[in-house]
């Protein structure tokens, strides 16, 4: 094994062992075992599109250490994230990717920043396939559980338009927002691999939110 491959496992394991003390108080769906499926199916896009294997690892086990969900600002995640980075052995051009990538692929209400680099498409799709499918049914329900919000008002309709600060603080419901982002994020997929995931994905949660109004409503009998 070269030097620069020892170097590289040797920073993908303390971002392992940093994130995992980050996210272990989290059960809001942002916990370590969402950390680990992004990564997984970030390498697995990463063989599928030719990305750097290597970025796209890192940047996915990073990619909620700012996020302003998590702590007091979004200002004061991305300190923590510099601080951390600033401490491994890492290229400046590497770490100034890992940064735009993790900086570029949040959704904030459709307001995010738009991704350039195939390594930000590839982690933004494999963050956006997290929150659809089977799990992604399941991160909602637990994050608007820990937030206080209710599952469903039927007088109260889906937002169409949102700023970030109305997207994270808005009052809402978590059927709402299947409708205000889960069921939009198939048509912003980045990649081939991405999108055909995402279609399998977002099928089952249009069945589940269907039969989910017909049992609320009392007609399923």
């Amino acid at each position: 094994m070269t030097s620069e491959s020892t170097n590289k496992e040797a920073v993908l394991r303390a971002a392992r062992a940093f994130v995992q003390e980050e996210v272990s108080k989290h059960s809001d769906g942002h916990d370590w075992s969402h950390i680990e499926r992004v990564t997984k199916l970030a390498t697995r896009l990463a063989r599928h599109t030719g990305a750097d294997p290597f970025v796209c690892e890192l940047a996915a086990l990073l990619h909620d250490v700012p996020d302003e969900k998590l702590n007091d600002s979004l200002e004061a995640g991305m300190a923590k994230l510099h601080t951390w980075l600033d401490n491994q052995p890492l290229e400046s051009s590497t770490r100034e990717l890992v940064v735009s990538i993790i900086s570029t692929i949040s959704y904030a209400g459709g307001q995010g920043a738009s991704v350039s680099s195939l390594e930000a498409q590839v982690v933004q799709d494999a963050d956006r396939l997290d929150a659809l499918g089977a799990i992604g049914i399941a991160r909602t329900f637990a994050f608007s559980g820990a937030r206080g919000r209710e599952m469903y008002d039927p007088a109260l309709p889906p937002r169409e338009q949102m700023t970030r600060e109305e997207y994270r603080n808005g009052r809402s419901t978590t059927i709402n927002h299947f409708y205000e982002k889960l069921f939009k994020l198939k048509d912003l997929m980045n990649t081939s691999y991405g999108k055909e995931l995402a279609q399998q994905r977002h099928e089952y949660m249009v069945q589940f939110v269907e039969r989910f109004r017909q049992e609320w409503e009392g007609a399923d009998a």
